[in-house]
């Protein structure tokens, strides 16, 4: 028996003040905006969103929809490939293909609701829950304000890591750097691993400094963006001389650029976002040329997100619980997960479980 048609599709924009002023090596930011996508069949609805700007709504509504609505719910590669058809002369990387990817998890929902089986069932688990690590340590926080979170990403969520920002001013303000990773070191303790990322705020030569100096001094292991992951000979030349793991991939919108990457021996662990990459469809076949690399991939950031397809992925390092994303989930789902015993569970409930309070964040919404 053939499928009902997907018969709609809404797009919602959401602008949420940060609870505190953030910001890294390279931005500062006061609110973060959230493009939401709903697919409908009839009563049944999946839901998806992104990270980025407004105008990936209007990608959604001007020129993915068209191609979405009349599509056979069951058939997601063919619907997600006629949408990156639909794009070609907008160009895909950016905001097109986070438009791409609301959509894309949202038909992923939608198609694991209409079969009355949770997400991650459907992408097929290998393991029961997602190791995470805590994520923020904002170069804008005071120091009380960073060792609070700290504290509790420990204690209260059994993360075995933590992850700070580096790199303040464009590089500018190494010393503070290094007092802002001491900090850190000393409220975790030497159990729990230390991670930084300075956004690409360095150069060759001074990430590579850096990124010695912070192994030896505090045991960093993990070594995000220490140069700009544009440059894919300066992440390769880090990585040669610096002991901790070299990362990147976040901003990765399509699987030729995780390719490239991967092809220059840039990374030693490979970070994947599935509200950038143009959703779960792009996720796997990400993970699988990490797989054939024999190299571990990491979710970056949207943890409700990417909790049920990392719980399919066997080569997956961990899920980055960032602290801006978390929050704004709990705050615009009902069925928002929170870790325990340091990893996340994927829902029970059709679906990855999480519905749009509409009603309750009606005043964030710009569109």
């Amino acid at each position: 028996m053939d499928s009902p048609a997907i018969d709609a599709v809404d797009s919602f924009v959401y602008r949420v003040p940060t609870d505190a002023p953030e910001g890294d090596g390279t931005l500062a930011w006061e609110a973060t905006t959230v493009v939401v996508v709903t697919v409908h069949v009839g009563n049944v609805i999946g839901t998806g969103w992104t990270y980025g700007s407004a105008g990936c709504a209007t990608v959604v509504d001007a020129e993915l929809s068209p191609t979405v609505i009349g599509a056979d719910p069951m058939d997601i590669a063919g619907t997600t490939e006629s949408m990156v058809r639909a794009i070609r002369n907008l160009g895909r990387p950016g905001v097109v293909s986070s438009a791409i990817a609301a959509v894309d998890t949202a038909l992923w929902d939608l198609k694991a609701r209409l079969l009355d089986m949770p997400l991650a069932e459907l992408f097929g688990p290998c393991r029961d829950s997602a190791p995470i690590y805590g994520s923020g340590g904002f170069t804008t926080y005071d120091d009380a304000t960073t060792a609070r979170q700290l504290e509790a990403w420990v204690a209260d969520y059994g993360a075995t890591a933590v992850k700070i920002k580096i790199g303040e001013s464009w590089g500018s303000m190494p010393e503070r750097d290094v007092h802002r990773v001491a900090l850190a070191r000393a409220t975790i303790g030497d159990d729990v691993a230390l991670y930084v990322d300075a956004n690409g705020a360095y150069d060759r030569k001074q990430a590579v400094r850096m990124g010695q100096r912070l192994f030896d001094e505090f045991e960093v292991t993990w070594f995000e963006e220490p140069v700009s992951s544009d440059d894919l000979e300066g992440l390769c030349a880090v990585r040669q001389q610096c002991p901790a793991d070299v990362t990147a991939g976040e901003y990765g919108y399509d699987v030729h650029y995780f390719a490239r990457m991967l092809t220059a021996g840039a990374v030693d662990c490979l970070q994947v976002d599935v509200t950038r990459c143009g959703g779960y469809t792009e996720w796997t076949r990400v993970a699988a040329l990490a797989r054939a690399h024999g190299l571990d991939v990491s979710g970056h950031c949207a943890p409700n997100l990417h909790v049920h397809v990392a719980a399919a992925t066997p080569h997956l390092r961990h899920l980055e619980y960032f602290h801006d994303h978390q929050r704004i989930e709990a705050m615009l789902f009902d069925g928002s997960l929170r870790p325990h015993h340091g990893a996340l569970w994927p829902t029970s409930a059709p679906g990855h479980g999480l519905v749009l309070k509409h009603s309750d964040v009606e005043g964030f919404r710009i569109g």
